[in-house]
């Protein structure tokens, strides 16, 4: 059983692949075909029990809930904003646990931002969902799931997908990969690569090796200053990788697979939001297949960052359309519900720790 998603001798089974389904299904002396009946209760109709699955005989049944695990979040906290009608998610995995998602509604359709590990090490200063560090990464069923319980939630199709939330999915990538091949299975919700967003701080050596992998994902790159010792104070990350070393790996990835890079790029007041350094992103980017999604930051009470006022953002994109460099700002959405990314599980366990004190 080594080739299975292991779980506390348990097989995590919305992990496995369909050919890894049909194979552990027969293992179990199943008929072949149950697989194909088990997956789509799984990864299309999304159920939470297997009971629910009316068609595969109680004692197969039986048999999978003796021996796996059917990963499915529960929901704790969903704040919706008044603003926008963007909606956040807290939700308790099996071990207690806890992640957050959010959904948000464009006119393109709905894009879901999921996280990939419980916490972040990577300690960006204008992120809440490093504070704490990390605790854990998730498995594919768990980073799928959050799209499946919004999705049965929400009662809206999830069209776009973000890896954007808490945690660096580069630092979970074997998980990260595994997940974007079951989303975009045909046989599950089959929601295309290109409609898959992985956000990356800079590991380098991964951006390379995803590079190889040859997905059609879009790559977006945390990138959040034009030189490195500026990035050093703002991103411990780039005590290690500078941004040499990750343009290089940028350049790479764009000749490897043809797509255009995205570069995140978050606004704070005084820091990085000058003409100087508007003028360095320039001759950073000039040339490169790229876009530029600068972001007002959303201010978090642990850190001493301001958002740039708006007069400062519109005078950073200027600058940079002018220079010919493709660049949106960012439309804000769920100001008003803890919309910093991991803000609403830190506050939760916050207020959970004060009230056992």
């Amino acid at each position: 059983m080594s080739s299975y998603e292991q779980l506390n001798n348990l097989c995590d089974i919305k992990s496995l692949s369909y050919s890894q389904l049909e194979e552990y299904i027969v293992s179990l002396g199943g008929k072949k075909f149950r697989a194909a009946q088990l997956y789509q209760w799984l990864h299309q109709k999304l159920v939470t029990d297997y009971d629910e699955c009316t068609n595969i005989p109680a004692d197969l049944r039986a048999v999978l809930k003796e021996k796996t695990i059917l990963t499915a979040l529960k929901p704790i906290r969903v704040q919706t904003s008044q603003l926008d009608g963007t909606s956040k998610y807290l939700f308790e995995l099996y071990d207690g646990n806890l992640i957050e998602s959010v959904l948000m509604k464009y006119h393109h359709g709905n894009s879901v931002c999921i996280s990939s590990q419980v916490g972040c090490k990577m300690g960006c200063r204008f992120c809440a969902s490093t504070l704490d560090g990390c605790v854990r990464s998730l498995n594919p069923s768990e980073m799928l799931d959050q799209i499946y319980r919004i999705q049965s939630i929400s009662g809206e199709r999830v069209s776009n997908v973000v890896i954007m939330g808490s945690g660096e999915p580069m630092d979970n990538y074997d998980n990260v990969i595994k997940f974007i091949h079951l989303l975009n299975s045909e046989k599950g919700l089959n929601i295309s690569q290109r409609n898959i967003t992985v956000s990356t701080c800079g590991l380098v050596p991964k951006i390379y090796e995803l590079a190889d992998n040859n997905l059609q994902i879009t790559l977006a790159i945390s990138l959040h200053a034009p030189e490195d010792e500026l990035r050093k104070t703002m991103m411990p990350i780039a005590n290690k990788y500078s941004i040499s070393e990750v343009m290089d790996a940028c350049r790479y990835y764009i000749e490897k697979t043809g797509r255009r890079i995205s570069f995140e790029y978050s606004l704070v007041k005084g820091v990085n939001d000058t003409k100087e350094c508007a003028d360095m992103l320039v001759k950073l980017l000039r040339g490169m297949n790229c876009h530029v999604n600068l972001i007002p930051v959303n201010p978090i009470k642990e850190r001493d960052y301001e958002q740039s006022e708006h007069r400062a953002i519109a005078e950073f994109k200027n600058k940079l359309e002018k220079c010919g460099i493709n660049v949106t700002i960012r439309r804000e959405m769920g100001r008003d519900i803890d919309g910093a990314c991991g803000q609403l599980r830190k506050n939760y366990i916050d207020n959970v720790d004060a009230d056992l004190t």
